[in-house]
């Protein structure tokens, strides 16, 4: 089946960062869930990564949708709205988007060294899928960004909490361009940023969907249209390897998968959920929190 024979009421799903780990049993999770007609976009930056982890959903006795792999780097905007912009004209928008893409992180290696790679994924991949797939949002739709506990506002020092605090996405985007700078300068701590740039990157992407949420609001609650965070709770990956020793309470992919699955998928949203960070279906309070300090304990032993 091609674009061009995909039913005109079938939804079009996308998942960034698809290629493994929580991505893929999102993709692969939506693929299973989803009507024949429905299409699900499975990202990656690697061409050869994106086909093979198509054919492994392809392969699964529980796909029901069809998936599509699409090459889609998000560091690169352009890449990032040229896609938005394909969908919207041969599709007429977008159902479901998922921001999920994260880059390695470890405690081998100084934070300064990995600063750059780490926020130009997480913070710019996740700023320019909220700003180019927003305006092609369905109504009823949903646009989601995987982002963690640590991204409540509380897990920064007070100093910093202007920032981000009732902050446009641009003014979002100044704040991490500016906490970029303090890192590379070495400064970072004098001026109350916490050593683990996982802390102030999962705090600017809840930040920035508060950001956008804030100017969707109305017109998104009266269309049943959802854009909010989401937090999957610990997942054993690659990723998050590194930084925890007791993985006993950890969840799989798929399990992880399961309530955000949920959240995307179902009929009506909860308008309690709109703009907010949510965990297993919970919303955490934006303002609490505090600085990890057993992170900086492991970067500094």
């Amino acid at each position: 089946m091609t674009d061009a024979r995909i039913a005109t009421n079938a939804r079009i799903a996308l998942v960034t960062g698809a290629n493994q780990g929580l991505g893929f049993a999102l993709a692969e999770g939506l693929a299973a869930r989803m009507a024949g007609d429905d299409l699900v976009l499975l990202t990656g930056r690697d061409a050869h990564r994106v086909a093979d982890a198509v054919a492994r959903v392809d392969a699964s006795a529980a796909t029901v949708s069809r998936v599509e792999g699409r090459v889609l780097d998000v560091t690169d905007a352009r890449a990032v709205r040229e896609l938005a912009a394909e969908l919207g004209a041969r599709h007429d928008g977008v159902d479901i988007v998922v921001s999920n893409a994260s880059a390695m992180l470890t405690p081998d290696r100084s934070q300064s060294e990995q600063a750059d790679a780490f926020i130009d994924v997480a913070n710019g991949g996740a700023h320019a899928v909220l700003r180019s797939f927003g305006p092609v949002l369905r109504p009823g739709g949903r646009l989601v960004v995987v982002a963690s506990s640590l991204g409540t506002l509380g897990h920064l020092d007070a100093r910093l909490h202007a920032l981000f605090d009732g902050s446009s996405l641009d003014e979002v985007e100044a704040a991490v361009e500016s906490w970029r700078a303090a890192v590379h300068a070495g400064t970072e701590r004098q001026l109350g940023w916490p050593q683990w740039i996982n802390v102030p990157s999962k705090v600017a992407q809840v930040a920035a969907v508060r950001a956008v949420a804030a100017e969707r609001r109305d017109a998104d609650l009266a269309r049943g249209t959802l854009v909010a965070a989401v937090c999957p709770g610990l997942v054993d990956t690659p990723l998050s390897r590194p930084w925890f020793s007791d993985f006993s309470q950890a969840q799989t992919p798929a399990q992880a998968a399961v309530a955000i699955l949920d959240l995307l998928l179902r009929e009506k949203a909860d308008p309690a959920q709109y703009g907010e960070l949510v965990r297993f279906g919970e919303v955490l309070p934006w303002h609490t929190g505090r600085p990890p300090r057993h992170q900086e304990r492991l970067l500094n032993s």
